[in-house]
């Protein structure tokens, strides 16, 4: 009998949790492997997708802006890709809704819709990003990065840096 009572308050105990486990993670906090090279050298990114491979940066990301979009030129954000949104991307905001930019290796100059940002990353050689797929809705940020949690020697803050003469003043 005492043994029953022990595993049931094991797995109550185990419940309650995973159940706060998955509510931090999905209202505050969470952390997310970095895959590829596009944000390099912010970023080492994983060439594996194996989980629990622990090869290239896991970072921390905080969903608190989504609540009413604070969001910052030069912050790195995580989305859901507009061309496929089980695919999580990392990628550095460059432009806001209303923002004027001038896009890359391009002489146009586009107007952010309402609700929409721009993202590159920081390796433009090998990022898909907005010079690809253009402004992506605000509704498709996950929350924005703020450090690095490993590996050990690369724990720290994530600078919010801003490429200059991006905006445009029109």
């Amino acid at each position: 009998m005492g043994t029953g009572n022990s595993l049931w308050l094991l797995t109550k105990k185990t419940l309650t949790g995973a159940l706060i486990g998955v509510t931090i993670s999905d209202r505050y906090v969470t952390a997310s492997p970095v895959r590829g090279s596009s944000m390099h050298p912010t970023f080492t990114g994983s060439s594996t997708s194996f989980p629990g491979s622990l090869k290239g940066d896991v970072i921390l990301v905080e969903r608190f802006c989504l609540q009413k979009y604070k969001f910052s030129h030069g912050d790195v954000i995580i989305f859901r890709t507009p061309t496929n949104q089980k695919q999580l991307f990392v990628k550095r905001l460059i432009a806001l809704p209303g923002d004027w930019i001038q896009v890359p290796e391009s002489s146009e100059i586009l107007q952010i819709p309402e609700g929409h940002c721009w993202v590159e990353g920081d390796n433009p050689a090998s990022s898909l990003d907005s010079r690809s797929f253009g402004p992506i809705p605000l509704g498709l940020v996950q929350g924005r990065v703020t450090h690095v949690i490993w590996p050990p020697q690369r724990i720290g803050q994530v600078e919010r840096k801003m490429p200059t003469g991006r905006i445009s003043p029109y």
